[in-house]
Formats: structure tokens, C-alpha cells, sequence
């Protein structure tokens, strides 16, 4: 049977995009893994024979992201495409749907094809993707999302400080009865919201129990009746939370359906400020995160990587965490 780049790869445990640059000379591939690959190629005796087509291929980032369908994930993406594109690189968006065998499966078709590298956006809870990702010379930048057991440049916003900044918000207006409609998921990011929201509202005094916090997969349908079962509660909240705008957009639809008046009866802030928040009626106040900043940044770290030629265990990782702001809009009021 044919030797392959892929076979050369494998037994170099590098990336084929790694095995390409050194066939190339291209990029900055330090010493160590150069002969690596040299030595591969010696062992199978590889007669490369696409090196021009390798080459016309480099130049890729494949994005991987959770859901496509959320409006922020989408323009987050778009930032990180056109930021990506301005520095000369295409790229490829593979959306998992919050689900890990698609994960892995991704991740093992990314790393087949002739890529400079990898953002990640989901949360890595594929062990078996997880263990292929660190084996592999190709470079990696996290996004939205931290992973504490990958050692990997990373960007994402303080979410614990933008439900804090959402509880504190809140308090303020005089409400005393506060509500939470979180998604359910097994995210920190989403878990860091909700923990930010509850030490904010016990730090002005306003109580937060299981019974005014409701969980709802990142759909309409299930957040609206979640929304119904906490407006249907014999004492019922005066303001929700949502931990992301698609449920917010839920909240809203159960209020118009109990005959409640937003934000005259009901103050409603979701997480995110995508271009959902400006479309609904109200308009969402709502914790935004930087999309744009957040792509850019990505990108520039990307590159960083790219061009770092250190050993992995010399590498210094960037943790880079950008504050979220509150964007007041219609949706909230003081409450009289």
C-alpha cells in the first residue's frame, strides 16, 4: 500500500499541515519537529508526490463553534472570518451543536485536512478529541470558552462579572424578587453568569432560591415555558435574567402570553448583545460581550502561535479575559 502524508503524520505525531510546511519549507517549524517528520518520512520511505497541491491548500483556520443558529456565536464568527481574512487566511466553520461526538468528529476531520490551525469555541468535552488536540503540533486559540486541562491561548469575557453587573443592575432598580431562566448546559461560562447574578443579588440583600431558577435548552419553545412555569408561581418575579438573549426573546413571548406589560410589569436583561437584543419589542437591555474584539483578538493570537517556533512546554499561554458592559435598552425599569 502507497505511503500517504496522513501515514508520515501519524508516525511524526505531528499535523499533515506540520508534515506540508516542512515538505514546503514553509512557516516556522522549530528543529525538533522538523527531524521528526525527516525521520518519517526515512522510516516509510514516503515519496511525496502533492507537495504543490499541499501548498496551494495552506493558509485555513477551521472555527469550531457550538451552535451556528445563536445569533451572538454567529457574529463572534463572522469577526473571527473577517479578522481572519484581512491577515490572508480562509475559513472553515464547523458547528457541533453542543454535541461532543460531533466534536470529535470534527476535530478529526480538521486535523485530515491541510490546515494552519484550529479556534475553538466549544468546550472540549470530548476526552478522545480532547487527547488528539494535545498530541498535535497544530496550533490552537480558544474562544468564548476556557478549558482548563488544554494549555492553549484563549479568549472570552468575564462572565461572572456580567451577571454580577446584571444582579447589581437589578438590585438597584428596587427589585426584590429576581428570577433566573438559564440555559442547560454543562458550560462555565454559563455557570460563571449565574454565580455572578447570585452573589450580586446577596450582596444587596435580595434572595435567590432554586425556585425562581428555571433551565431551558438554547430553543424558544423551551424557554418560553420555562418563562410560563416562573410567571405562573403564586408569588411571581417582578424581573428575570436569561443567561442568553434566544431566552430572553423566550421570557418575553411567555409575558406577552400572561397579559404582562414589559417593562412596566415584568423587567427582562439577557447576556449577550447580538443583534437580537435591538430587534425585539422592547428592546433587550442586556450584558453585551465584545464580538468583534473578541474575533480580532483570536486571530491575533492565532498568529502569535503560528509564528511561535518554542517547544510546547516553553510556551507562555495568554489568557485573555475582556470586561462585558451593561446596555441599557427598554426592557428594564425601576420598579415603583
Amino acid at each position: 500500500m502507497k505511503v500517504t502524508i496522513y501515514d508520515v503524520a501519524e508516525k511524526a505525531s505531528v499535523s499533515i499541515s506540520t508534515v506540508s510546511k516542512v515538505l514546503n519549507e514553509k512557516g516556522n517549524i522549530n528543529e525538533k519537529t522538523k527531524q521528526r517528520v525527516y525521520d518519517a518520512i526515512k522510516a516509510l520511505d514516503y515519496k511525496p508526490s502533492v507537495v504543490l497541491s499541499v501548498q496551494k491548500a495552506m493558509k485555513t483556520i477551521g472555527v469550531l463553534i457550538p451552535d451556528i443558529s445563536n445569533p451572538f456565536m454567529a457574529e463572534v464568527t463572522r469577526a473571527v472570518e473577517d479578522s481572519g481574512r484581512k491577515k490572508g487566511f480562509n475559513v472553515m466553520i464547523c458547528s457541533t451543536d453542543n454535541d461532543p461526538d460531533k466534536e470529535e468528529e470534527y476535530i478529526t476531520m480538521l486535523q485530515q485536512k491541510y490546515l494552519d490551525g484550529m479556534i475553538i469555541a466549544t468546550g472540549l468535552k470530548n476526552s478522545r478529541a480532547l487527547n488528539k488536540l494535545k498530541k498535535s503540533e497544530v496550533p490552537v486559540v480558544l474562544l468564548t470558552r476556557d478549558v482548563p486541562k488544554f494549555p492553549a491561548h484563549s479568549v472570552m469575557v468575564d462572565d461572572f462579572q456580567g451577571g454580577y453587573d446584571a444582579g447589581t443592575y437589578l438590585a438597584e432598580l428596587g427589585h426584590k424578587r429576581v428570577a433566573a431562566l438559564m440555559e442547560d448546559v454543562d458550560v462555565p461560562s454559563i455557570k460563571q453568569r449565574f454565580y455572578g447574578l447570585k452573589e450580586a443579588l446577596q450582596a444587596c440583600n435580595v434572595p435567590m432560591t432554586e425556585a425562581s431558577t428555571r433551565y431551558a435548552s438554547h430553543s424558544l419553545a423551551e424557554s418560553k415555558q420555562a418563562a410560563l412555569d416562573l410567571l405562573s408561581q403564586e408569588i411571581t418575579p417582578t424581573a428575570i435574567f436569561a443567561s442568553t438573549e434566544i431566552l430572553a426573546v423566550g421570557v418575553l413571548q411567555a409575558a406577552k402570553e400572561k397579559g404582562l406589560k414589559v417593562p412596566e410589569d415584568l423587567s427582562v436583561i439577557g447576556f449577550d448583545n447580538s443583534i437580537l437584543a435591538q430587534v425585539t419589542d422592547p428592546q433587550l437591555t442586556t450584558i453585551g460581550q465584545p464580538a468583534q474584539k473578541m474575533g480580532e483578538k483570536a486571530i491575533e493570537l492565532f498568529v502569535e502561535e503560528l509564528l511561535d517556533k518554542k517547544e510546547k512546554e516553553e510556551k507562555i499561554v495568554q489568557r485573555l479575559v475582556l470586561t462585558p458592559s451593561l446596555i441599557e435598552r427598554e426592557s428594564t425599569a425601576r420598579l415603583t
